[in-house]
């Protein structure tokens, strides 16, 4: 029997403010999935303070989280 190698697709959730999912699609899979989320950071502001987390694999993809960090001040 012989090894079949396969590069797992990767997905990235975050959660926005209504408590929705939005799918961010992999923009380069050579970069780190800490790079991923920095490189959305622009666009999703939130995630400049968010926790990564995965992956969990679904199937043949790699599914990562994005949680922010939402704390108060004072």
């Amino acid at each position: 029997m012989a090894l079949q190698v396969t590069n797992l697709q990767r997905k990235f959730i975050i959660k926005n403010e209504d408590k929705k999912d939005i799918e961010l699609k992999d923009p380069n899979p050579d970069m780190t999935p800490e790079e991923v989320i920095k490189f959305y950071s622009s666009e999703y502001p939130e995630l400049t303070t968010a926790s990564l987390s995965g992956p969990t694999v679904k199937g043949e993809v790699a599914v990562y989280s994005a949680s922010a960090q939402i704390g108060t001040k004072g």
